[in-house]
C-alpha cells in the first residue's frame, strides 16, 4: 500500500513537472511572439515617420496656397499620421530672402498652417500636430537666384514622437 502511494507521488509529481516545463516553455513561446511583433510594429512606425519626414513641399513667391501637386503628397501624410497616431509631427514653415524678418515670420506660420489645415481636414488629429515659423533664417538653399528662392519657400515635417 505504502510503494502504491508512493509510486502515485512519484507519478503526479512527474506529471505536474512536465506540465509546468510545457507552461513555461509556451510562456517564453508568448514573449518572443509578442517581442517580434513588437518590432515589427517599430520598424513599420519607424517607415512611417521617414515617409512623413520625406515630402517636403514647396509654395509660389509671397504665396501659401497649396499647389495641387502637393495635396497628393499631404494625402499620404494624412494616411499615415492616422494609421500611426503615435506620430506627432511639426510643421516648419519657411520663405526666401526677400522681405522682412517679421513679414516672413509671418508668411513661414501661413505656410505651415496651410498644410496643418489641410491634414486636420484630411482626418489628422490635431493633437498630433504642431506649427512654427523660421521665416527666413534656415535655407535650404543658399544664394539670390530664383532656383534658391523656390527651393527656401518650403513646409518641412518633423516628426517629433512616435
Amino acid at each position: 500500500m505504502m510503494l502504491k502511494r508512493m509510486a502515485l507521488v512519484l507519478t503526479l509529481g512527474a506529471a505536474l513537472t512536465a506540465g509546468a516545463g510545457c507552461a513555461k516553455k509556451q510562456a517564453a513561446e508568448d514573449v518572443n511572439t509578442a517581442e517580434e511583433s513588437q518590432q515589427v510594429d517599430t520598424s513599420a512606425i519607424d517607415r512611417a515617420a521617414q515617409q512623413i519626414s520625406d515630402g517636403t513641399i514647396y509654395f509660389d513667391f509671397d504665396k501659401f496656397a497649396l499647389k495641387s501637386e502637393y495635396r497628393e503628397v499631404l494625402k499620404a501624410k494624412a494616411e499615415l499620421m492616422k494609421a500611426y497616431p503615435s506620430i506627432r509631427v511639426r510643421i516648419e514653415g519657411n520663405c526666401d530672402a526677400r522681405g522682412t524678418q517679421e513679414y516672413n515670420l509671418a508668411l513661414g506660420e501661413r505656410r505651415a498652417r496651410a498644410a496643418y489645415d489641410y491634414l486636420v481636414m484630411n482626418g489628422v488629429n490635431t493633437d498630433q500636430l504642431e506649427i512654427i515659423s523660421f521665416g527666413k533664417e534656415r535655407p535650404a538653399v543658399a544664394g539670390n537666384s530664383e532656383a534658391a528662392h523656390a527651393k527656401n519657400r518650403r513646409d518641412e515635417f518633423n516628426v517629433i514622437a512616435k
